[in-house]
């Protein structure tokens, strides 16, 4: 799979986005094994924008992970300063399941109490309503009724 190439701009917007990151991944002395990568994969997966540590002194053979890195795992290049990589990949959308036996969850709502004399502060309650409730327009918290067949249209069929 290719790196992704990214212009100078999303390049410029992700080195900012990743400096107050910290490294996920260190590559140890080993250098870059399965299970190193099989982590930074997990990682880009999880956050899409990451830092790598390499450990080892070797600047080519940390320019030449680097690159290994991006074009095995698809991702892009975006910063490369010392022993520090980042690396960024678009994160993939995550599916929600879906559910048809679920019912609206309950809701809170404010009502306010206007006290009888004028002078006064009006009370504020919070009320909760159930998925099979409702609220009055005087505050008063209703069940719902079920629809009712009249008997006339009962009747007729």
């Amino acid at each position: 799979m290719p790196a992704i190439q990214l212009t100078i701009a999303e390049r410029k917007e992700h080195r900012a986005q990743a400096h107050h990151l910290v490294p996920v991944v260190m590559i140890g002395n080993d250098g870059l094994t399965a299970n190193v990568q099989k982590e930074v994969d997990a990682a880009l997966n999880a956050h899409g924008l990451i830092k790598v540590r390499v450990l080892g002194d070797d600047r080519a053979k940390r320019e030449a992970t680097y690159q290994q890195l991006a074009d095995e795992l698809g991702a892009a290049c975006i910063q490369h300063i010392g022993k520090l990589l980042v690396l960024w990949r678009p994160m993939p959308p995550k599916a929600k399941p879906a559910d048809e036996e679920r019912m609206p969850g309950p809701r809170d709502f404010k009502v306010l109490k206007y006290s009888k004399r004028g002078g006064q502060r009006p009370e504020v309650k919070t009320l909760r309503v159930l998925g099979n409730q409702r609220l009055t327009s005087g505050g008063q918290v209703k069940r719902s009724k079920p629809k009712k067949k009249s008997i006339k249209k009962g009747r007729l069929g």
